[in-house]
Formats: C-alpha cells, structure tokens, sequence
C-alpha cells in the first residue's frame, strides 16, 4: 500500500483485534471484526469461525445472523453500499445547482472520497466472487447508481455539453476509470506510477477530471 494513503473510515470501527465482544449488538460487532480480519490478513483468511474467536463468543454464536461466510461478506457488502450511497448522496446534493456533467463529477468525486477512505469495504463489494450480489439488495441498488450515471450522461448530452457519441458508453467508461483507479490504489500500485508521494483522492479526482474533459464538447 502507497505511504500517501488515506487513514480509512475502518479504523473509527472501534475494537481493535484482541479486544472481545461485551456488548448486545453481536451483528455488529461481527461485521466490524470481519473488517479488521481482511485489513490484517486478507479477505481469504474470512470465515465465521475466525471471526466469532476475534470477537470472543463461541464458535456456533454467529451462525444465527451469518450462516455462513458469504452471507457474513455480503452483509459487510450491503454495510459498505450505505456508506457509498451517503457520500454520493451528499455530493450530489452540494451540486445540485449545477450542469449535468458537473453533477456527474460530483457523483465520481462521491465514489472517490468513499472508496478511497473505505478500502475493505471497496474490495469487498468489488470482489463479487465472495458475496451474493445477485441475491441480495446489492444488485438492485448498484443498478440504481449506474442508472443516475447513465441518466446523467444523456441530460449532458442534451444540453449539448458531451462530443458526439453514446452518453452510456460515456457513462461506461466513466464506471471504468473510476473503478480501475480505486482497484490500483487499493492493490499497492500507485508507486510504480510515482504517484506515492501525492495526494491520493486529488490525483484520482484529477485524473477523473481529465476524463471528464476528454468528453465535454
């Protein structure tokens, strides 16, 4: 990981790893060990046996919330598109008075802000091999932020604010580049770019803006 990086949202969980559970909220607190075990170890190292020993309870205890360890990684998922939304939400919200493109830029500085302070909760909602996106109401609400990108894209269209060309797979692209820079920040490899001694979020949010140029008619 770049030395730049962003203190994540994950470390204002509370307990630390040894710490153990003396409290009623058992979900919660599985969900919060679960994220501190995938910081620590890896998300491979998941499983709910793992995690009721870090949390201090007997190993059947969580099985009554999380059967098993895709339900307890789709939960952390499910915890992780809240917080996503919140920041999207908020953004948008700071934009509202402004043009379509530019409320699309606040929707990716949204994503950026949230996926780059969130870096477990990014590569678990990201890692769909490990959680189930289709059977739960992860599809569902990620179809509706794709569909307000999308929406987006043909208002600054009509506005004549894009060059020529189809607004989804502008859209698309969008998705992608902001994907892809999250995924390399999170996977260690802003340094082989000489990008560790920068600011992480200004230099994707740069870099999103130059995509946004490439676009704007």
């Amino acid at each position: 990981m770049c030395s730049s990086r962003i203190p994540p949202a994950e470390t204002s969980v509370g307990e630390q790893p040894g710490r153990r559970y003396h409290h009623g909220n058992l979900r919660q607190a599985l969900l919060e060990a679960t994220v501190r075990l995938i910081e620590a170890q890896g998300i491979d190292q998941v499983s709910v046996r793992a995690v009721a020993k870090m949390v201090g309870v007997s190993p059947g205890a969580p099985f009554r919330h999380f059967p098993s360890k895709t339900a307890l990684l789709t939960a952390v998922a499910e915890q992780a598109m809240d917080r996503l939304k919140e920041e999207i939400d908020k953004a948008l919200a700071a934009a509202a008075g402004e043009n379509a493109l530019m409320r699309y830029r606040a929707l990716g500085i949204g994503f950026f802000t949230w996926a780059l302070g969130n870096p477990v909760h990014f590569q678990v909602i990201s890692t769909r091999a490990v959680i189930d996106f289709e059977g739960s109401s992860l599809k569902a609400r990620n179809d509706e932020i794709r569909a307000v990108m999308a929406g987006m894209m043909r208002d600054a269209q009509a506005e004549g604010l894009l060059r020529q060309g189809d607004p989804v797979r502008h859209a698309v692209a969008g998705r992608a580049l902001g994907y892809g820079l999250a995924r390399m920040y999170i996977d260690g490899q802003f340094p082989s770019w000489d990008l560790e001694n920068l600011n992480p979020l200004q230099e994707v949010i740069g870099i999103f803006d130059q995509f946004i140029a490439s676009i704007a008619a």
